[in-house]
């Protein structure tokens, strides 16, 4: 503003001289002063000299305050979250741009004015003095660098008025500390905490403790995975934090080893026992270099190890044995990285065959003869389980558990002798030495005339029975009852055998059984199709007793516990306005149709595999009147037997599958078995359908060298695992919720549902819809408490852990676990603290089994993702560990 003026005229800074005229003697000066400040006035009149001039001198006050001004600006504080290097001074000014130094109340009050990431701390508010606010200790605080930060000034009234744009520093960065470290196979694991303010970090990597040369990878979030490392070597690592600061000093130094991991427990077969010997057989352990064998005379107390074969070997035959001595024996599997935990204990007492029967002496009868004699005095270190007896000449034999045993069939007049070998688990001991001699003769009905005796025993002869056709023998834990009846018809040009069971003799033979005895049906007629017939009261007293039916055909047995039959849901879907014995059960094995198996053999050609084994359906139905059930879906798994034909090498089979009328295939789980020498496929599954052996060799190319590779290609070549395209599997990608529920249902076999999908998140459309609902119906999921399922979610590995210990329940895996606490199972592991409460129990029941391990020995990881090959190698152990394969 201007200093003033003077009669009209503006006053400049500089002196001014302004003329004044006189009128009648008086001159007149209209002064305005703006300037608060001393100011002079000279006044003087023409023509007199004295005095020359009059001095006058005019000080202004200061209006009040009218605007504010910013006389000292800020400036950057020297660091990060420091104070401003120079602090704000405001001035208050009034009208004309004087300080309004009679203003000592007016409070300034100073704020952020930008919209950048950072905070303005320290006293906010200044008051005048003198019409100055002076600010002090204000703070800038960052956790990164801001360009254009700008503070605002403001106080009632007044216009508000703001800084320069100043530049806030960079902090410099935090040292950052590793959390966790972990060895894998070939890699090492590096997960450490977040720096604030950080843009990157530089990792380094050394095989000396405290010895780093450059980074090796700088990288953006807080793990990383550091790859193609030497299994067997130390590693030493730190990390170190990045900003536009600068870099920061370096974390906590760990270290670990690269290692394949530990193979999983190997799967001990059944013993074999022998003369001082007993074979083990064990099933391949994925990763494993070898084992070890421990045997022991006492359950569960092993000493050094006894023997050690390479990883190619599966069998050991332990030697130099005492006959009768129950031995105990577990394997480790082994590899460079340690060994497995022990297998599970199988036991066998070695035996041979006992020695011969002594003092045998025989009796004539009628077309038989009593033989007697003293049990040897050797058993072979196995219990006597019956005798032999041979007649000679014809060779006519007959058994018994004891002495004296009877033989039939004998001629009249012809004299024998007889020897007696005694039986035990190891088989046929040695022949005795022969029997006296004895002539078998008919009874002699004169005696009674004339008074004599008849000295000889006149056994019965077995009876027949007339039954309208042919009498089937039925083995009742292995003994023979003729409890059945047979006919062969002609159906649709297959030849139909049925079989038809005597419900009076069944009952009484299950009156006299224990539980779970085991009823062998065996069919030795060459037939397109075999029914069993059984009617519902026969079968609810099988129930009752947890009996087993085993019908067995040349190519093929199928073995059902009564219980899964279901009667009584049976029953009710009849409507229960019947007796149970008016119900009947058919239990069939049949050759399929040749519509059928033209739908197998056009899948085999869609699915690129090959038949090896002639399909099978295996069937049970319930009829009552014009009413047929089908029972096709069963609580448990049932185990049905495919012989493999002669010719086929066993080692290129597979799998089992199913194959549904609409040409539908899916995996079931399946291994191959020796029985009497012969090669059969045993296939466990939940349903009823059209069964069928196959070839369907997988090998992906980008595992040949991966610590997964055998589980991977066997799962692929189960069918239940398939790869990306090119013969690639991607092994180490992680893999979504969706995902993991379709490789569990096809690794258990199941049938695709549909129906009302259970989850907000998952459409009728996706590709994914059935293998949820089937996932949902077999209790293997439950989704979020927002009824969603999160399907495209990568799947975590506490989260699998619930599903695979959902899947052991189906399996009957977590059944057979021995009692143990979760703390107990879980104490190995150091970071079951960041686990879901609701996920303990079920890895507790996974880790148990032995289906999943922890990433290294002290950590399960369960809140990282899981990769495609650690599932291929977790479904691979399920059924391995459920027995399934």
């Amino acid at each position: 503003s201007s200093y003033g003026s003077f009669n009209g005229t503006a006053l400049t800074a500089s002196p001014n001289t302004i003329s004044v005229t006189f009128a009648n003697g008086v001159a007149t000066a209209n002064l305005k002063l703006n300037k608060a400040a001393a100011q002079t006035i000279s006044l003087s009149v023409s023509d007199v000299a004295t005095p020359a001039a009059n001095t006058l001198s005019i000080t202004p006050s200061a209006g009040s305050a009218a605007s504010m001004a910013l006389t000292t600006d800020v400036t950057a504080p020297a660091g990060n979250g420091g104070v401003f290097a120079q602090q704000p001074v405001v001035t208050l000014r009034d009208a004309y741009g004087n300080t309004s130094v009679s203003d000592s109340t007016t409070v300034v009050t100073v704020s952020k004015k930008d919209t950048g990431t950072w905070t303005l701390t320290g006293t906010a508010t200044a008051t005048a003095s003198s019409g100055v606010a002076t600010f002090t200790g204000l703070v800038a605080t960052n956790a990164a660098g801001v360009t254009g930060a700008q503070l605002a000034f403001d106080t009632g009234g007044l216009p508000q008025i703001t800084s320069a744009d100043v530049t806030l520093p960079w902090s410099g960065a935090a040292a950052p500390r590793v959390e966790s470290v972990a060895g894998g196979d070939g890699h090492v694991l590096l997960n450490w905490s977040e720096v604030s303010g950080s843009v990157s970090y530089a990792v380094y990597q050394s095989t000396a403790s405290g010895t780093y040369g450059a980074a090796v990878a700088t990288v953006s979030g807080s793990v990383y995975d550091l790859k193609g490392l030497m299994n067997g070597t130390t590693y030493y690592f730190v990390v170190k934090a990045v900003n536009p600061a600068g870099i920061s000093a370096a974390s906590n130094e760990v270290s670990a080893t690269p290692q394949v991991p530990l193979p999983g427990a190997a799967i001990l077969q059944p013993a074999l026992a022998g003369n001082a010997q007993v074979s083990l057989t064990w099933n391949p352990v994925i990763g494993s270099t070898g084992y070890k064998i421990f045997k022991s005379t006492a359950s569960g107390t092993y000493g050094a190890t006894v023997a050690t074969v390479s990883g190619s070997v599966y069998d050991y035959k332990a030697t130099g044995l005492i006959n009768g001595t129950t031995y105990y024996f577990v394997v480790q599997a082994t590899n460079p990285g340690g060994d497995s935990a022990a297998s599970n204990e199988v036991s066998a007492t070695p035996v041979t065959v006992p020695a011969a029967p002594m003092d045998v002496t025989a009796a004539a009868g009628n077309g038989q003869a009593i033989v007697s004699f003293t049990i040897p005095a050797v058993n072979g270190g196995g219990a006597i389980t019956g005798y032999e007896v041979t007649a000679s000449p014809g060779n006519i034999t007959a058994t018994g558990a004891a002495s004296p045993i009877t033989v039939t069939g004998l001629s009249n007049g012809t004299t024998y002798t007889f020897t007696v070998k005694a039986i035990n688990s190891a088989g046929n001991g040695a022949a005795s030495a022969a029997s006296n001699e004895v002539t078998p003769r008919a009874r002699s009905n004169s005696n009674s005339n004339s008074g004599g005796s008849d000295t000889s025993t006149q056994l019965a002869t077995p009876s027949t029975e007339d039954t309208g056709g042919t009498v089937v023998q039925i083995l009742v834990n292995g003994k023979a009852e003729n409890a059945g009846t047979a006919t062969t018809t002609t159906v649709n040009n297959q030849a139909v055998t049925t079989i038809w069971i005597d419900s009076k003799k069944m009952e009484d033979m299950l009156a006299l059984a224990n539980q779970h005895t085991v009823i062998t049906i065996p069919v030795n007629t060459n037939t397109d199709v075999v029914v069993v017939e059984l009617n519902g009261q026969i079968v609810k007293s099988m129930e009752q007793k947890q009996a087993v039916v085993e019908i067995k055909t040349e190519n093929a047995t199928y073995t059902l516990p009564a219980q899964h039959i279901n009667i009584s849901a049976v029953w009710d879907q009849l409507g229960k306005n019947m007796q149970l014995e008016d119900i009947k059960i058919q239990i069939e094995i049949s050759k399929p149709t040749i519509d059928m198996v033209k739908i197998v053999e056009n899948s085999a050609v869609k699915g690129e595999f090959t038949i090896v084994a002639p399909p099978l359906n295996f069937t049970v139905k319930a009829n009552y009147g014009d009413t047929t059930i089908e029972v096709s879906k069963f609580n448990a798994y049932v185990e049905r037997t495919i012989a493999i034909p002669d010719g086929v090498d066993p080692s290129k089979v597979t799998t089992g599958v199913i194959v549904d009328p609409d040409g539908t295939v899916r995996h079931v789980p399946t291994k191959i078995v020796i029985i009497d020498g012969k090669y059969f496929a045993k296939v466990n599954s939940l349903t009823n359908s059209t069964y069928s052996i196959v070839s369907n060799p997988v090998a992906f190319k980008d595992v040949a060298q991966h610590w997964a590779k055998d589980a991977v290609n066997d799962m692929g070549s189960r069918m239940v695992l398939s790869g990306i395209g090119n013969e690639q599997f991607s092994p180490d990608r992680e893999i979504t919720r969706a995902e993991f529920a379709a490789i569990i249902v096809r690794g258990l076999g199941l049938k695709m549902e549909n129906g009302t999908l259970p989850f907000s998140d998952v459409k009728t459309s996706d590709w994914y819809s059935s293998v949820i609902n089937t996932a949902y119906g077999y209790h293997l999921i439950s989704g979020f408490e927002d009824g969603t399922f999160h399907p495209n979610d990568n799947i975590t590995r506490e989260q699998a852990m619930v599903m695979i210990a959902k899947a052991m329940t189906i399996t009957n895996l977590k059944a057979k676990l021995p009692v143990q606490s979760t703390d107990a199972t879980l104490r190995p592991y150091t970071d079951t603290a960041d686990a879901s409460s609701w996920a303990l129990s079920s890895m507790a029941d996974s880790v148990q089994a032995g289906v999943i391990s922890g990433r290294n020995s002290t950590g399960l990881a369960p809140k990282a993702y899981i990769t495609r090959a650690e599932v291929a190698m977790i479904i691979q152990r399920l059924l391995q560990k459920s027995e399934l394969i």
